[in-house]
């Protein structure tokens, strides 16, 4: 709007400018400039111009538009002020405009005061509360659509639906479903795929096939929403059969297809159908779609190739940060956090703009290799950008630190959240289990308890757990027992393996096999591989021979099994039985998980592999062990060569001893951080036994304190003591 209109009409202009003034109101409307629009129809007021409802109803919109909250106030005031809002339309567009403007209060406010309701009306506010994820308030507010007498239409058939499906209300959809029918919409082919959407979200899949089946006429939508549907359920091999007979039948796989079916593959892992769709997105001109991009890379990574992942990334003609959060956690899945964390830097120097997400993949990554140092630089660029408040964000703060060992770091960040919910609790519990703190962990869930928290069953199983480490039988068997009786929670197969890891601990060794026979549920191969770890303690030939039969029925390839019956005949003596056993592993193919661990010195995390002769500065690692063992052995260090599995003689063992992943890390640490430093490393499986004695005797000599993680706790080596008092 000129200057001169504004002029003309603060001056009382003539009146055949007065529909020129309108025009203007909605053209600028159009072009998203509000405040102006909005002052022409104030200052039209004030000069006592009757405004025609199109001018209210554009401003309106525009404001939906541009989720503009108070310059929509603002309209609704003046609505108020000239009489016009009992007008049943004009309240429908301020239904509409407070709900695209994320207000439903405001929303449900005015549909209340509404003098009379038609469908529309109904229509807006139950997708007001549908749009808002409260889908239980858009199927009461649907049942009192209902007592009114009005009809639903399609439209809000489609709303109450998704809503539905949204909270998984089985009982309502179902019902929903008989009203279509008796209202004849059945035969609509949009109604139709979003009862096959319902139905598949509610984990009746079986129901939406039966409805797809029927359907009369089948769209693209149609069959992508039903493959979809198969892909959430983790039903990938379905998912990709009904892709066959939709291309059987000249329907065109569109875009939307194509993402649920790579979805498919990537929870199925099915790289060889990924990559046939692949080269099928490639002929129909998808690829560069950004959408479809990064749902191959997703595939692709968790589908083991990163390398294939990586390459598509980079070929993408357009990157979101979706795309990098994507590739950056396909790296985190990986266990390749040096790659996540390198990504990163990469992402910085595009000027891309990380999100909530990318952090918490980041912070994902920095816990998965223990690298602490980077974590806090993380943590400083998380308050910079002002996503610390961030409940997600906040909760993986807790976690990374946590398995960084910094214990003191997780409970800060815990203490200082703006708000916590069950996860928050639960990951500051499991950090207290992964430490052996177990009475740190049943004081916090008193306290969990007394803030009006209610614990879930994996508070429990963390809870448990923490017993477990710290040696807490009694509590712990205590706390199972009330976890069904007083607060409703039904024990899984989980809860039962931490019980018999209690057990087995303590020495009672009788009575976790004997609970293993009480299950009311199958014992899976981590409840008996935990009888097993037990038995390995406790030099029990009979029951860890039955542990292991029953392990391997369950999972022939574990290669664990094999590992830990086979140190428990060596340390028995049963030199035949170990030949036996390390000549059944060769005929059944099983090949031991090699061991690694991680070190971040300087912001650099370096990995090793047991017998590693790659790293740059391998001859000064190989010195210092030499150095460390002849030290070792001055205090009275005898290697325990039952931990070596291999067919040699015993200086062959005592130096594959030497080569273990945590001892070169060691060495490495100390050769590379100043005298009286903590050293921390991560290991990917459990510690032997010899490593865990020999960091004992290293850490009195070095008087330096060792912090390892490994696959089941923290130990804290100090003065020639861990933390875990040999209970681990």
């Amino acid at each position: 709007m000129s200057t001169m209109a504004f002029g003309q009409i603060q001056s009382g202009g003539l009146r055949s400018q007065v529909h020129d003034s309108f025009d203007n109101v909605s053209k600028l409307c159009q072009e998203g400039r509000l405040k102006e629009a909005l002052h022409i129809l104030e200052l039209m007021i004030q000069q006592n111009t009757q405004a025609p409802i199109s001018a209210y109803v554009g401003l309106l919109k525009g404001c939906a538009r541009r989720k503009a909250l108070a310059e929509g106030k603002q309209v609704h005031a003046l609505l108020v002020q000239n009489g016009l809002d009992s007008d049943i339309f004009l309240g429908n567009i301020l239904v509409d405009m407070y709900a695209k403007c994320g207000s439903v209060l405001d929303a449900r406010k005015v549909f209340e005061t509404m003098p009379e309701h038609n469908v529309f009306s109904w229509t807006a506010i139950i997708s007001a509360h549908a749009d808002k994820g409260q889908g239980e308030e858009a199927i009461d507010l649907f049942q009192r659509m209902q007592k009114t007498g009005i009809a639903p239409d399609k439209v809000v058939f489609l709303v109450v639906l998704k809503a539905c499906a949204k909270i998984a209300a089985l009982e309502q959809g179902k019902e929903l479903h008989s009203l279509i029918i008796n209202s004849g919409f059945e035969s609509d082919v949009m109604v139709d795929s979003a009862l096959v959407d319902m139905y598949a979200k509610c984990g009746c899949i079986v129901n939406a096939r039966e409805v797809f089946d029927k359907m009369s006429k089948r769209d693209v939508v149609s069959w992508s929403t039903m493959i979809a549907g198969y892909a959430q359920q983790g039903l990938g091999k379905e998912a990709l059969a009904l892709y066959e007979q939709m291309k059987q039948e000249n329907v065109q796989p569109n875009i939307a297809t194509y993402v649920v079916l790579l979805k498919a593959c990537a929870r199925i892992a099915a790289l060889e159908q990924g990559k046939l769709l692949h080269s099928q997105i490639l002929k129909h001109g998808f690829a560069s779609d950004v959408i479809v991009g990064n749902t191959l890379v997703d595939m692709y990574t968790k589908c083991g190739c990163i390398d294939y992942a990586h390459q598509v990334f980079k070929d993408m003609p357009e990157r979101n940060v979706v795309s990098w959060n994507v590739m950056i956690a396909g790296y985190a899945q990986q266990g390749l956090g040096k790659e996540a964390l390198a990504l990163y830097e990469q992402m910085k120097q595009e000027r891309v703009k990380p999100d909530d997400v990318t952090y918490v993949v980041l912070l994902k990554a920095c816990a998965s290799i223990a690298a602490l140092e980077q974590g806090k630089q993380l943590h400083s660029h998380i308050i910079k950008s002002g996503f610390e408040s961030d409940l997600t964000v906040g909760n993986t703060l807790v976690d990374m630190y946590a398995k960084c060992g910094s214990i003191e770091h997780a409970r800060h960040v815990f203490n200082n959240m703006h708000e916590r919910d069950v996860v928050s609790w639960n990951v500051m519990i499991a950090s207290y289990a992964q430490q052996g703190l177990g009475k740190e962990a049943l004081t916090l869930l008193e306290q969990m308890q007394r803030e009006g928290t209610k614990p879930n069953e994996v508070t429990y199983l963390s809870v448990l757990s923490a017993c477990s480490h710290s040696g807490l039988v009694g509590q712990g068997c205590r706390l199972f027992d009330s976890m069904c009786k007083d607060h409703g929670v039904t024990p899984t197969v989980d809860h039962y393996a931490c019980m018999v890891d209690l057990l087995g601990r303590a020495g009672c060794l009788a009575d976790a096999e004997d609970l293993i026979n009480k299950m009311p549920m199958q014992p899976d191969a981590v409840v008996w591989m935990t009888l097993l770890g037990a038995a390995r303690n406790c030099g029990h030939v009979e029951i860890g021979r039955r542990a292991f039969d029953s392990a391997v029925k369950l999972q022939p390839e574990n290669a664990s099994a094999y590992v830990l019956l086979s140190n428990i005949y060596a340390a028995a003596g049963k030199r035949d039985e170990v030949a036996k056993l390390r000549k059944e592993m060769k005929e059944v193919g099983v090949e031991k998980t090699p061991g690694c661990s991680w070190i971040e010195v300087d912001s650099q995390v370096h990995a090793f592999v047991a017998g590693d002769a790659t790293h740059p500065q391998s001859k000064e690692i190989r010195a210092e062990l030499n150095r460390l063992v002849r030290l070792m052995k001055e205090a009275g260090y005898v290697p325990d060569l039952s931990f070596v599995l291999h067919d040699v003689g015993d200086e062959e063992k005592e130096n594959a001893l030497c080569e273990h992943s945590e001892k070169l890390a060691i060495a490495f640490g100390l050769i590379s951080t100043p005298p009286g430093t903590c050293i921390r490393i991560n290991k990917n499986l459990r510690v032997c036994g010899d490593c865990h004695n020999a960091t004992k005797i290293i850490s009195k000599i070095v008087k330096r304190e060792i912090i390892a993680r490994d696959a089941n706790r923290f130990h804290h080596f100090k003065d020639g003591f861990c933390s875990c008092g040999d209970y681990w």
